[in-house]
């Protein structure tokens, strides 16, 4: 009888869990390998040394006392406290990324892998995944470290005393990481920084949730829903996406630079990112505003609306303006002095000759447009009326601009803002500290931001190893 042939798997299945299987190897080889540089464990105990040190330098911001989430001189502490999650970090990713390749490709261990065949452009992926890791869990710890900061708060005044359960238990989970690190390197040949610093984190979660539990005087507390600040949590995570876009920016520059070069090109391009509005955003668009909303009254305010033939709106200024507000003169509107995200569409001028007749506002063929209908220089009203129905994207808000002609657009300073990293979309500090919800929305429009950025890095890390001489 012939014998059945084996089962084959076909090529193309081979090949994809071959790729990821690969892949995997190297991020876990180059998590592992980053983790176990001393450097790694020593920022990060630099870092929740200066979460403490915060505490302290906090009590001299001159904080007011108000309500919210973060109030009084613990607002100088958020500021303080993710800052240094950010600048601990951005070393790290410095250090890792020139560690795991940079010094790969000098000493020429890069070519063995490449060898085996592994494709470049995977084994930029794995490297990227194994040191996003390594810095996720760092950021892990410096936000734990950092909450605990924020539940201690700031000691502004001689009577405030010292959180017991927070000093306790933040100082366990540094002491038993340590202590169980020297043991298993001293009596098994264990990697002190790896085992530190991978207990650390969780060790360190744990104590903060713990604090949540306990009260200042040892006692179980039911406020804990109130104490653990989602927005502040929101703004940690915030930061963390920051991270992955810096280390990818990291790992691009240590394809072709060393160490010191890859921290100077990750500091610029971070602080230009920080710096991207306000030398680039401004110049990308280019409008004149003419006044500003004080006050704004809508007929039925349960309808937010101004999307729909007849519409009105009247808007107070804050100050009287120079330049004429004549009846069925085109309007529009927007958060930003230079017209950006303006809330009106461009549009023609309209063809009707009566603002105050319905018939004409809402017939269409005398064009589409958000209308002055009436000012009054007195008491600085402006009423907005809506002719043909307009696709107003929402009605004017308080601080609006007002604007009498449509945004231009600068391609040069729009392109370069579009290029550079914004990160400045990653520091929500503004809001929690004036007491506003961070909107789950901007939360998703960061996320996708930041998939897009990586995306971009990684791929010009690809493109620039791809031709690099490893051998």
């Amino acid at each position: 009888m012939a014998a059945t042939p084996p089962h084959r798997t076909p090529p193309s299945d081979v090949s994809t869990t071959s790729m990821f299987g690969q892949t995997l190897a190297i991020a876990r080889n180059t998590f592992l390998e980053a983790i176990r540089q001393p450097i790694f464990f020593v920022l990060i105990l630099v870092g929740g040394l200066a979460q403490v040190f915060n505490v302290l330098l906090s009590a001299y911001s001159l904080g007011f006392s108000d309500e919210g989430e973060v109030a009084a001189d613990n607002k100088m502490l958020l500021d303080m406290g993710l800052a240094t999650i950010l600048l601990i970090c951005l070393l790290l990713a410095s250090f890792v990324a020139t560690s795991v390749l940079s010094r790969e490709i000098e000493n020429k261990t890069a070519l063995t892998v490449i060898a085996k065949p592994v494709g470049r452009p995977m084994f930029i992926l794995g490297k990227y995944v194994g040191i996003t890791a390594a810095i996720l869990l760092a950021a892990v710890t410096l936000t734990a470290f950092f909450m605990l900061a924020m539940r201690h708060q700031v000691m502004s005044t001689a009577r405030d005393h010292v959180n017991g359960p927070v000093v306790v238990f933040g100082g366990l989970a540094v002491l038993i990481s340590v202590g169980v690190g020297l043991w298993g390197n001293f009596f098994y040949g264990w990697v002190f920084p790896s085992v530190a610093t991978t207990l650390m984190a969780p060790l360190s979660v744990i104590a903060w949730a713990l604090t949540l539990l306990i009260d200042e005087n040892w006692a179980i507390t039911q406020a804990y829903s109130v104490v653990w600040r989602p927005n502040v949590l929101v703004a940690c995570a915030c930061v963390m996406m920051a991270l992955f876009v810096i280390t990818g920016i990291a790992l691009a520059a240590s394809t072709r630079l060393g160490q010191v070069m890859t921290i100077v090109v990750c500091a610029g391009m971070f602080f230009g990112g920080l710096l991207s509005n306000h030398l680039l955003g401004k110049r990308a668009y280019d409008n004149t505003w003419v006044a500003k909303v004080a006050e704004v009254e809508l007929p039925d305010p349960e309808v937010q609306s101004l999307a729909e033939p007849t519409e009105t709106a009247t808007i107070t200024l804050t100050s009287a303006v120079d330049v004429p507000l004549e009846p069925g003169r085109s309007v529009y509107f927007g958060p930003g002095a230079n017209g950006i995200n303006i809330a009106v569409p461009k549009h023609p001028a309209w063809r009707g000759t009566d603002v105050n007749n319905g018939t004409q506002l809402l017939d269409t063929n005398n064009g589409k447009a958000l209308l002055i209908r009436s000012y009054d220089p007195v008491t600085r009203k402006l009423v907005l009326v809506n002719a043909g129905g307009l696709h107003v994207n929402r009605p004017p808000m308080e601080g609006d601009y007002v604007f009498l002609t449509p945004t231009t657009y600068n391609i040069a300073p729009l392109a370069a803002w579009a290029l550079i990293p914004n990160m400045q979309s990653y520091w929500v500090v503004d809001a929690i500290t004036q007491n506003h919800p961070i909107p789950v929305r901007y939360v998703g429009i960061v996320a996708l931001y930041t998939v897009l950025q990586v995306g971009a890095m990684v791929s010009l890390a690809m493109l620039l190893f791809q031709t690099r001489d490893v051998g």
